[in-house]
């Protein structure tokens, strides 16, 4: 059965139909990594074992291994004393899935600076209220490495970037959180040819340190209009800079 969307009016494939039997083992194999307290690094079962747990064909069980794989929960180890081994999923599998949507819609760069100026500065005022002692030391070491290597283009923007990833996580919602990491893995993805000359750096670093003592001193007000500044800035920059850059199409990036 198709399910008509209320939004758009179209159809979305899909909706209704049974999941595949490789896709609920994979969603049970996650549902025990968090009953059994699994971290990073740990083995899971060997195959026999789970092909006694779940019920399935090798070859099923073999398929939900490699989706999950390929969403970053596991790592296939090969050879004797191998096997599926617990890792952290991060922001690069959103990225390479939003790219991928994005190209769908023929969406250029400027998509993903409209979708920063709307949420940024309510996110830096969720921060002013949510980020801890040790976040703020993060963004203060990140401030001075920043200031540090001021000279070096590349170790600046990811700095840059970086400032504005350690709010997101600050603000205590790790959607937020992974939800820029993709954004900053978009970018850094991108050969954009974007190119920030000695004073817009020293300006970039003049107002996250404004931005900083903000979320330090816990204004919200303060951090929310900062951070909306701080993006309108940023953004009227690219336009008249490089505005070709920003309507480039998003294409989708794949790591490795």
């Amino acid at each position: 059965m198709v399910v008509m969307s209320s939004g758009s009016g179209g159809t979305r494939p899909g909706v209704g139909r049974p999941k595949k039997t490789a896709l609920i083992v994979a969603q049970q194999i996650v549902e025990d990594i968090s009953r059994r307290g699994n971290t990073v690094g740990d083995r899971l079962p060997p195959e026999h074992l789970m092909l006694e747990e779940y019920g399935v064909g090798r070859g099923t069980l073999r398929e939900s291994l490699r989706y999950l794989e390929l969403q970053g929960v596991i790592m296939l180890k090969p050879g004797p004393g191998g096997g599926p081994i617990v890792q952290q999923p991060d922001g690069g599998t959103l990225a390479a899935t939003l790219s991928l949507l994005l190209q769908f819609e023929n969406a250029p760069f400027s998509t993903i600076m409209e979708a920063r100026a709307a949420l940024e500065p309510s996110i830096a005022r969720l921060a002013t209220t949510r980020i801890d002692d040790a976040g703020l030391e993060r963004l203060a070491e990140n401030l001075r490495v920043a200031r540090e290597q001021i000279g070096d283009q590349a170790v600046f923007s990811a700095q840059s970037e970086r400032f504005h990833e350690l709010i997101a996580w600050g603000s205590g919602n790790a959607l937020f959180g992974y939800l820029f990491d993709a954004l900053t893995g978009l970018i850094a993805g991108a050969s954009m040819g974007i190119t920030y000359p000695r004073r817009q750096r020293e300006l970039t670093c003049d107002i996250h340190d404004e931005i900083y003592a903000a979320i330090a001193d816990r204004d919200a007000d303060a951090a929310s209009r900062l951070m909306s500044v701080h993006i309108h800035e940023h953004t009227t920059y690219l336009e008249k800079r490089f505005h070709a850059a920003l309507a480039q199409p998003i294409r989708w990036e794949l790591d490795g």
